[in-house]
């Protein structure tokens, strides 16, 4: 992957990438000096076939983990490469896989296959992110880097990055909220971000995405306040079949989990407007999805809906 910081290091990118005359997929709020042959700014959308037929010249994506999934439907739907600039810390710029969304959010489909070149980060792109957008996103990026040591396809190099996402989120993520526009904090909590999609890259995702993303699908929700609130049950969970490597995040992150979830004021499912009744369907969904099967030990739908009551 490439990977450059600076807005300006982007025509660079996308040269050594094979982007030329791209698609830009980017909502109506970024206006950027970004040389793209047309644009696509219906985000999140499920016409992706639509979109793919104007992205022969590959594709690039402005925005947060909705804009960079729809771009890398587009690039897998066109055989076609894609070099992402991320406005979040979600992480979804580094990898092949994705989920389609229509524009109220609703699930719709996903795939993999996806053709990610590279990536720009700019600090100055986060700087107005609202609270629930900077906590939710960097939970995120935090379960990518705890779900990074213990997955099944864990490895020392995604450790590395694990370890190193975890403790940069740690002691960021609240001098960010404390000071948003502070350019040190939004920097390292973005090199944060960057180290745990380079753990998700070279690892993959467990149980605590299983339950989020069966959540979220459903309800049209954000995935990363979703991934802040199951993330303490789904460790709780795994320090019983994988100790150690929970130790170890635990000891780079240096806080509990449960204080950076509160920073975004929203911590039970219920705040969300989640059905109790509903519980026990999200839990057989989320039991079949592919991160619970790649847990150290894969949960039962009883016990991921004894998890999700816990967080209810």
């Amino acid at each position: 992957m490439i990977v450059r910081w600076g807005l300006d290091a982007l025509p660079e990118v996308c040269s050594e990438a094979g982007v030329e005359a791209p698609l830009l997929v980017a909502s109506p709020r970024w206006d950027l000096p970004i040389d793209a042959r047309t644009r696509w700014s219906e985000v999140p959308s499920h016409r992706i076939d639509e979109a793919a037929a104007q992205a022969e010249g590959g594709v690039i994506a402005v925005g947060g983990g909705s804009a960079i999934d729809l771009a890398k439907a587009i690039s897998a739907a066109a055989g076609v490469p894609l070099v992402s600039v991320p406005t979040t810390y979600a992480g979804a710029e580094w990898t092949t896989f994705y989920g389609v969304r229509d524009p109220d959010r609703k699930m719709r489909g996903g795939g993999a296959g996806a053709n990610p070149r590279g990536i720009v980060y700019d600090v100055d792109l986060t700087l107005d992110l609202p609270l629930e957008t900077t906590v939710g996103t960097a939970m995120n990026a935090l379960a990518h880097c705890a779900e990074a040591l213990y997955v099944e396809g864990h490895n020392a190099a995604a450790d590395e990055h694990a370890l190193a996402g975890a403790g940069l989120i740690g002691e960021w993520l609240p001098r960010v909220v404390d000071a948003p526009r502070d350019r040190e904090a939004r920097t390292e909590l973005l090199r944060g971000a960057c180290h745990g999609g380079a753990a998700l890259g070279g690892s993959g995702l467990a149980l605590a995405h299983a339950m989020a993303q069966a959540i979220g699908g459903r309800y049209g929700l954000p995935h990363g306040t979703l991934n802040g609130i199951c993330l303490p049950p789904a460790l709780r969970w795994n320090e019983q079949w994988a100790p150690d490597a929970v130790q170890r995040f635990r000891t780079a992150v240096g806080r509990e989990v449960e204080e950076l979830t509160a920073l975004g004021d929203v911590t039970r499912l219920r705040e969300l407007g989640v059905p109790e009744p509903d519980l026990s369907e999200l839990a057989e969904a989320a039991a079949g999805r592919a991160g619970n099967r790649a847990n150290p030990r894969p949960a039962t739908a009883a016990e991921i809906e004894t998890l999700l009551r816990a967080v209810w």
